[in-house]
């Protein structure tokens, strides 16, 4: 899943993105209002974790901005703010949840994790199953034929975008957008690598390469 910061602190944004991107997400970060309403306009992003006082335009506008053009990305809010009537000004402009500063890391990954979990209760089922195939994409776990297969975060992201996708053909460039962030500037063949890796861990059948277009997950093995 691909998640956008948009916060002025850099070094707690850069200290946010570097946990986040370990737990398994790509994630983005801009550290102005402006650019990060843009951003999320333009992009698409599971989540938006929004700083209040911002450059350019500050949070509040920002997500009401994106709430009028109708983006429904769930939005946690940070700020140093702490006062009940900043709080109820923040979820009265859109957002779904708010964090006050200083923070637990800790509390900060439940909150994302929840805020995911519910939007994909209220997509359909988090759980894909594809003939002998399962995948938990809230609990984050994968089944084959009844056995648990342990997977790193990267190649579970992998796994999980194809699995949104079942049968469709999903380009290369696609995957590597959503599983890795705006700014790898790295080899794009690591996408091959961790396509290997997958069918190493599950069955070199399921993933299927359609040349010169991108990998099909078969949805009836």
């Amino acid at each position: 899943m691909r998640l956008l910061i948009v916060e002025d602190e850099k070094r707690l944004a850069q200290s946010l993105a570097r946990g986040l991107t370990a737990e398994g997400y790509a994630v983005d970060v801009v550290h102005d209002g402006r650019e990060g309403l843009h951003r999320a306009t333009e992009g698409t992003y599971d989540l938006l974790i929004l700083d209040i006082m911002l450059p350019g335009l500050n949070g509040y506008r920002v997500c009401a901005a994106l709430r009028a053009a109708g983006h429904d990305v769930p939005i946690l809010m940070l700020t140093a703010k702490d006062g009940e009537y900043d709080e109820a000004e923040g979820l009265d402009t859109g957002a779904d949840d708010y964090l006050t500063k200083p923070f637990s890391y800790v509390v900060l990954v439940a909150r994302v994790k929840a805020l995911l979990r519910r939007r994909g209760q209220a997509g359909g089922s988090p759980v894909h199953v594809l003939g002998d195939l399962r995948v938990d994409t809230a609990a984050r776990r994968v089944h084959l034929r009844d056995t648990e297969v342990t997977l790193t975060a990267k190649e579970f992201a992998v796994l999980e975008h194809l699995a949104l996708r079942p049968g469709e053909v999903v380009p290369k460039a696609d995957i590597l957008e959503h599983v890795w962030d705006f700014a790898y500037d790295g080899d794009p063949n690591i996408v091959e690598v961790y396509v290997s890796s997958l069918r190493r861990k599950l069955d070199p059948a399921l993933i299927r390469t359609v040349r010169g277009a991108g990998y099909r997950l078969e949805a009836g093995r």
